[in-house]
């Protein structure tokens, strides 16, 4: 009986001791597993490049400030390098050493300059870069000696399309359909003698394929059109630009030529304001004459073109006339136009002009109330109507460049059929004819 007691009593004092035992393992293991220090992961992201400084006009800028600006009216070069610590002596030898380059004088309101200059407080100006027109641009070295450039920008021309359907009118048309005012004159020439503009009708089409010239991605100007289609109640008539020998002419589909040997106005997209008449009141000398001419109400200014190829008899001014110019164009016509603000340059008596060339500008000189020209047309000796006289019509593509126009109209007409009428935005057919290399 004392046996079982005792060995009772050593199982139980060994079970109490294993008890222990683990329950200050488990203690333990918890209290070293809250004790562990956290470990966080530190991610060290790549510093992002310093962008590099940009080249401007062929310069580089990292150690220099950028400052753009338009010349103000008035404003000249000393002005606008005052605030950049370029004294009237360095501006006086620049300018000197400037006038076979680009005289500073030449300088005008609303166009754009470049200023780079030292990032310091003196602001020092180290380039004066200044852009007399959207190609070229005159680079102005400050440092040292001084030194004067000018520089060409690449001009590309890039080849577009454009068309549309008359809704009111082709001017408004062409201009929706994204193309211009110009556009609108030179397709008017065009087509002058085969259509009346003024009868177009809604719904005919047309479709054009010109030349656009650009710089640095933005459109500085049109060249002329290579060629047109217009649908005028269902009839087709293309315009193929094509030069046989020194010439280039538009001609449809059968090698005729779409123009007369002479224009139909001396101003580009004019209005008539007189007519020719036997009996006109005069409105400056108040009495019925008269008027063997053709008035167009045109802007001060407006550029007036001769109406075919001449040489000029007359160019001087008198009272009733004003400035005027009077052209021979062969044995059967001559022209002449009256009250101009002035003559174009070059043209005098003897002088030979080409069909549409400026030969002075609209004004109101001699007996005129206001800016307008007088066109007056003279044939076999005799004034006749200028808008209701028959003119013959210009050469047809010659036997001897026969073959070549039939290869062109073929890929012309391919051309335009494959341009629709879907859309405003115009249709880049092909890019990349540079004309000039130079500048950035």
């Amino acid at each position: 009986m004392f046996k079982r007691s005792i060995g009772l009593a050593t199982l139980i004092a060994i079970s109490m001791l294993v008890f222990f035992t683990v329950v200050q393992n488990l203690t333990f293991e918890k209290a070293s597993a809250q004790s562990k220090p956290t470990i966080t992961k530190l991610v060290v992201k790549p510093a992002k490049p310093k962008a590099p400084a940009p080249v401007i006009y062929g310069i580089k800028t990292d150690s220099l400030a950028i400052v753009e600006a338009t010349v103000k009216r008035g404003e000249n070069l000393s002005e606008i390098l005052d605030n950049y610590n370029i004294s009237l002596t360095t501006i006086s030898e620049l300018a000197k050493k400037s006038r076979e380059v680009f005289n500073v004088r030449r300088i005008s309101a609303n166009r754009n300059y470049t200023i780079l200059h030292l990032p310091d407080s003196g602001k020092t100006a180290q380039y004066f870069i200044y852009e007399p027109s959207e190609t070229e641009y005159v680079i102005y070295d400050l440092r040292g000696e001084l030194n004067v450039t000018l520089e060409q920008r690449k001009v590309d021309t890039v080849e577009r399309a454009v068309a549309g359907i008359i809704q009111n009118s082709l001017f408004d048309a062409l201009i929706e359909a994204g193309g211009s005012a110009q556009l609108v004159n030179h397709f008017a020439d065009i087509y002058a003698w085969r259509l009346d503009l003024n009868r177009i009708q809604p719904g005919d089409k047309f479709k054009l394929i010109y030349d656009e010239h650009v710089v640095n991605g933005q459109t500085i100007g049109f060249g002329k059109i290579k060629s047109a289609y217009f649908e005028h109640e269902g009839k087709e008539l293309y315009a193929i630009g094509f030069q046989q020998g020194k010439s280039t002419g538009y001609y449809d589909q059968e090698g005729k030529s779409l123009k007369r040997a002479f224009l139909r106005e001396p101003l580009e997209y004019s209005r008539v304001s007189s007519r020719f008449s036997k009996k006109r009141f005069h409105p400056v000398q108040k009495r019925y004459k008269p008027h063997l001419g053709t008035d167009f109400a045109a802007r001060y200014g407006t550029p007036i073109r001769t109406v075919g190829d001449g040489v000029v008899v007359e160019a001087k001014y008198n009272r009733g006339n004003g400035y005027y110019v009077k052209i021979k164009h062969n044995k059967t016509y001559t022209t002449q136009y009256l009250h101009m603000s002035k003559f174009a340059r070059g043209v005098r008596a003897g002088s030979r002009v080409k069909q549409g060339q400026t030969i002075g500008y609209v004004g109101s000189t001699g007996l005129a109330t206001g800016p307008h020209l007088c066109y007056r047309f003279w044939k076999n000796g005799r004034q006749v109507d200028a808008l209701r006289v028959k003119l013959p019509s210009a050469d047809p593509v010659s036997k001897k460049h026969l073959n070549e126009f039939e290869q062109l109209k073929e890929a012309t007409i391919n051309q335009m059929q494959a341009i629709n009428y879907d859309g405003k935005q115009q249709e880049l057919l092909a890019s990349g004819k540079q004309e000039s290399q130079k500048g950035a």
